[in-house]
């Protein structure tokens, strides 16, 4: 009988390997496919620096990062995204500024606010943005904001109700005027599907969802997608881009947004545009060249959504040179961007 243990010690050890890579591929599994939330704590540990910083503003903690010194640039990332899409512009533009960004609410590290029938529409972003500000002694501070997609309405919007405060703005493929959301964020405005999402958010389907931000497909590496998923998995964020996307669809609207009096804003723009854009379309971009005064337009070729992702080191130098100069110094081969 004794000749029987090693085996059946062999046999336990078999097993229990077995089971311990079984439950190793049901949780790769659950992670693939989005299930469940990603604890707060996993992803502060995973995806703050040196430079990141937490304050309270109303019932939020806002997780921004602070980086540089001289004049402030503000950074205000766009729907179902983070922080993190600057960290290019960032490094370049800490160099001659202090650079502050900041997970908006129902975002990235920050999250959602405490109250379940919360609403994320302007007048709530912009009230956030204004405590935050003051929290930090920001509104004191010569300012520059610049804002990507939801991040540049916001801006937009800020300048527009905040005359004389901002000493200019920078908009990266902004959102504005009488638009329909991108299939990707309207089907989270439909009841059946939006419930869908609350439940599980697989990892192909956010790579679909940057695929249609994206022009060159291979800018998508696989840490931008895990880090996406991640972030839309913090605690409430689901259910937050729910209410944001049905916030952007009444805001945007014929008749629900301040569009026809963005021609009123005296603020210095840089207007910046990837012209394969599915999101932001020609259409939108021709009306804030044709209604925006004191702009300066500069466009890039084969770039979608997100110039500071897709092309990071022309378009970081090309803001830099907005904001140290006032204009673009120099254009890539001396030839003038457009259309």
């Amino acid at each position: 009988m004794n000749r029987s243990f090693p085996a059946m010690k062999r046999m336990r050890s078999v097993l229990l390997l077995s089971l311990t890579a079984l439950i190793g591929l049901a949780l790769n599994g659950c992670a693939y496919m989005g299930l469940g939330s990603r604890p707060l704590s996993e992803l502060t540990q995973k995806y703050t620096d040196d430079t990141s910083r937490f304050v309270s503003v109303e019932d939020l903690v806002i997780h921004y990062q602070d980086q540089g010194s001289g004049e402030v640039v503000l950074m205000l990332h766009g729907e179902h995204s983070s922080l993190h899409v600057w960290d290019a512009w960032a490094e370049k533009l800490s160099q001659n500024f202090r650079v502050v960004r900041l997970d908006l609410p129902g975002h990235g590290l920050t999250g959602p606010g405490k109250a379940e029938d919360a609403s994320y529409d302007l007048d709530y972003m912009l009230n956030v943005l204004d405590e935050f500000m003051m929290k930090l002694g920001l509104d004191e501070l010569p300012i520059h904001m610049v804002g990507a997609s939801y991040g540049g309405f916001l801006t937009w919007n800020y300048a527009l109700q905040n005359p004389g405060v901002l000493d200019s703005m920078v908009l990266v493929d902004a959102t504005g005027f009488d638009q329909e959301l991108p299939p990707v964020l309207a089907y989270n405005t439909l009841p059946v599907l939006a419930g869908l999402n609350s439940w599980t958010l697989p990892r192909y389907k956010v790579k679909s969802r940057l695929d249609s931000m994206y022009y060159e497909e291979d800018r998508i590496t696989k840490d931008v997608v895990r880090r996406t998923q991640d972030m839309m998995l913090r605690q409430g964020n689901r259910d937050a881009f729910i209410q944001v996307a049905r916030d952007m669809k009444d805001q945007l609207e014929e008749g629900n947004n301040e569009s026809q009096r963005i021609k009123y804003i005296e603020t210095p723009a840089l207007v910046m545009w990837g012209e394969s854009d599915e999101w932001t379309k020609t259409r939108i971009m021709k009306q804030f060249k044709t209604h925006l005064p004191n702009m300066t337009l500069v466009s890039y070729e084969g770039v979608g959504h997100l110039p500071m992702q897709e092309l990071p080191v022309q378009s970081s130098r090309d803001v830099a040179s907005y904001l140290m100069y006032g204009e673009l110094v120099s254009l890539p081969d001396g030839e003038k961007q457009g259309w």
